[in-house]
């Protein structure tokens, strides 16, 4: 699997991880909190992957500092979140 963003015609700012072979993920670890501003970015990024490799899965990995409205938007896409600390 690739986790180059060129590959997916994202920008090279966007930090991709593997989880496993049919799953991607989002990394976005920021010290202020991700609006739903952020997630409708996010799920473009999740579009855009998906339209490359409609086999993947994706999902966000962030801090706790996530609001509702986010992650209820995110989870209506089918955008799975990973909570690091």
């Amino acid at each position: 699997m690739e986790t180059n963003p060129l590959y997916y015609q994202l920008s090279s700012k966007v930090q991709l991880e593997e989880i496993n072979e049919h799953q991607m993920a989002i990394r976005k670890v920021i010290k202020s909190r991700i609006i739903q501003k952020d997630a409708i970015k996010i799920v473009e990024m999740a579009r855009q992957i998906q339209q490359v490799d409609s086999q993947l899965k994706v999902s966000l990995i962030c801090s706790r500092n996530i609001c509702s409205k986010s992650i209820d938007l995110l989870a209506k896409e089918g955008i799975g979140i990973c909570y690091v600390e």
